[in-house]
């Protein structure tokens, strides 16, 4: 039941995400004097519909997507006149961007002459087709400041989160560079001194310590000669005093990765307690919240440039033996699910409980919008971001013609992209098929 729940939430925010998204190009489009005959929330048959005005309202079915329609969105070919188009082109691709300039007069009546979209100064463009991406990014930004300010996010702590049970005697190997406990391996010094899950470290060896890199790095550096803690437990201080073991572990990069040579683990000799660390809440102030968006949005840039060259992967996966990289692109069927196992997650109330899971489901509507954002921005038709490229050309090349005293250039023939939006569409949908039957087949678990 709380499985379904979490998919419902899930679900719930996509099409809200997407409804905003449109009307963030509503908005403007009509406020600039655009007619806009539709406002849809979904693709495919229409579930429910209601006209108010010049525009109809409705949602359909799938809920992938959504759209706005403005009349005129193509301009007519230079030399044909307004609302008349001349049938001259021979080619595959003349013939359809002219049908395609077809369609769009058809749907300039008499009287919407100067309410077309293409008409607009390119920067109303812009701000019309950007409407719909910044709206990603304001829900996003206002999602994760609440959750950051608010609530707080989890930071590694001077405390013990968990304890080893042993001393591990095998050595570490490429295949397994954090070897686990066997039959027959010593105690971990910290269960033998008699540390305990929870304990909070106030010093070691009479130093105060406020962050757990002071601890791990006592430990790391007492080369097994004994380390006197006082842990806060229970209210009270007590005085621990703990016998680290010698281990030639592995040794990690920047970006946490084991660091090898020659094919081979490096390895150096260092201090072993066998201490996990623990986690806290931190509020973050909210001054550092436009940073934290930032940040997050330029990690979901770098995740989407990688989307090409993971997509092998994710054919492995589906259709072999190859398992899902869990930091690899998913569908919204695979978004679905992870909001359902995060509120399906057994959280005691002393570590979060539901408001923990509520949080978490919150995070990833925010992810998915910056990933609208992002995406969205790709200069490539039928992504907004195409029609803004469209845009800004169509504003280079008047600015030009304003400083070299030049016959006005008129509007950008946006039409003759539509063979590489057609393209971008059946890349996109076979993308979004192969996804989504990866994630039905070989999904992605929280839980492996």
């Amino acid at each position: 039941m709380l499985f379904l729940l979490g998919v419902l939430i899930v679900a719930v925010g996509v099409a809200l995400s997407i409804a905003l998204h449109e009307i963030g190009h509503l908005v403007p489009a009509k406020k600039f004097g655009v007619k806009v005959t539709h406002y849809m929330v979904g693709l495919g048959p229409t579930i429910w519909s209601r006209r108010k005005g010049e525009t109809e309202y409705g949602v359909k079915a799938i809920p992938l997507g959504g759209y706005v329609r403005m009349i005129g969105m193509l301009p007519p070919r230079p030399g044909d006149e307004p609302g008349r188009l001349r049938r001259v082109s021979t080619g595959r691709f003349s013939q359809m961007a002219d049908q395609a300039r077809a369609d769009s007069m058809e749907e300039v009546k008499p009287g919407d002459e100067d309410r077309v979209f293409y008409k607009l100064p390119p920067w109303k463009k812009i701000v019309v087709m950007m409407g719909g991406p910044l709206m990603n990014l304001l829900i996003a930004a206002v999602l994760l400041t609440g959750v950051i300010t608010l609530y707080g996010l989890p930071q590694i702590a001077p405390k013990v989160g968990a304890l080893s049970t042993c001393v591990p005697t095998a050595a570490p190997t490429v295949q397994a560079p954090q070897p686990t406990c066997k039959p027959g391996d010593p105690k971990a010094p910290s269960v033998a001194g008699g540390l305990e899950v929870g304990d909070r470290f106030l010093s070691v060896n009479g130093q105060p310590v406020t962050s757990w890199n002071q601890v791990s790095g006592a430990i790391r550096d007492s080369h097994g000669s004994p380390l006197t803690f006082v842990v806060e437990r229970d209210g009270s201080k007590r005085t621990v005093v703990v016998h680290p073991a010698v281990l030639d572990r592995t040794t990690y990069d920047t970006q946490g990765n084991p660091v090898t040579r020659d094919g081979k683990l490096v390895l150096q000799s260092m201090g072993f307690l066998g201490v996990v660390p623990g986690q806290e809440l931190v509020k973050t102030p909210i001054a550092q919240a436009p940073k934290f968006v930032w940040d997050q949005t330029v990690n979901t840039a770098g995740v989407l440039v990688k989307i090409p060259q993971k997509m092998t992967g994710i054919v492995q996966a589906a259709f072999g033996s190859g398992a899902r990289d869990p930091n690899g692109p998913i569908s919204v069927v695979g978004v679905g699910r992870i909001g359902g196992e995060v509120a399906a997650m057994d959280v005691p109330a002393a570590e979060g409980g539901n408001w923990l899971k509520l949080a978490q489901l919150v995070l990833l509507v925010a992810s998915l919008n910056l990933a609208l954002f992002v995406f969205n921005l790709i200069p490539l038709l039928p992504l907004d971001g195409g029609h803004v490229a469209g845009a800004l050309w169509e504003w280079v090349k008047k600015g030009w013609a304003r400083v070299r005293h030049l016959p006005d250039p008129g509007f950008v023939d946006v039409a003759k992209g539509l063979p590489v939006a057609y393209a971008m569409s059946v890349v996109l949908i076979g993308m979004s098929v192969l996804l989504i039957y990866a994630d039905i087949v070989k999904p992605i678990s929280l839980f492996g």
